[in-house]
């Protein structure tokens, strides 16, 4: 992410944590009954997604790079006993070296230009085993709330391009979702589960 995001997301984490604002958002549902075993979260935010796959017996790899959001999962990994490890990363160079059961990136690749976005992307399906399962969700038009991305610094993906990147995969769910924004517009997300072909 960059700068202006991970400022604005940094202290709207902060809120959050305050207010124990610790509620799964609608892509974060739709991906957890497909977590399991080794996942990691990419972008991770608050950590919600992670604390509850945790609970239901995953462990979680957890990168972000807003500090707010890193240390308050910290905090409740540890209070509440979660195989959970924690990292603050500058994903936009972070590169996958392990494979994962499952790899969730929500709400993280539009912060992007589109060359690292598509990198990222690769590494991602590149860091899920045989069998195992991406979640990815990403945004698809956005109107007014490109205002919080750097100009010129983001990746609108195209309304079926995930699902043509994960042909080869066994699509699980994909779907497009629209919430109201500001000036009476729409943002729209794209989101897809995908099973990797093998064991």
């Amino acid at each position: 992410m960059t700068n202006r995001s991970i400022a604005f997301f940094d202290s709207q984490f902060c809120t959050q944590a305050q207010q124990q604002s610790y509620a799964l958002n609608p892509f974060e549902t739709m991906a957890l009954p497909h977590l399991s075993g080794r996942v990691l979260d990419l972008g991770c935010g608050l950590g919600n997604l992670s604390v509850e796959a945790a609970r239901h017996g995953c462990v979680v790899h957890a990168l972000d790079a807003a500090p707010a959001g890193v240390e308050d999962l910290r905090r409740r990994a540890q209070s509440l006993v979660l195989p959970i490890t924690a990292e603050l990363a500058d994903i936009a160079q972070y590169r996958i070296n392990e494979t994962y059961d499952c790899v969730v990136s929500i709400g993280l690749l539009m912060f992007f230009p589109p060359h690292l976005a598509k990198e990222r992307l690769s590494d991602i399906s590149n860091a899920v085993r045989p069998g195992g399962i991406a979640v990815i969700n990403t945004l698809i038009e956005g109107t007014t709330y490109l205002d919080m991305f750097e100009p010129n610094h983001y990746c609108l993906f195209r309304e079926a391009e995930l699902e043509q990147y994960f042909k080869d995969w066994a699509i699980v769910e994909s779907r497009i979702d629209s919430f109201p924004a500001p000036g009476a517009t729409v943002k729209r997300f794209a989101s897809i589960i995908a099973r990797r072909p093998g064991a």
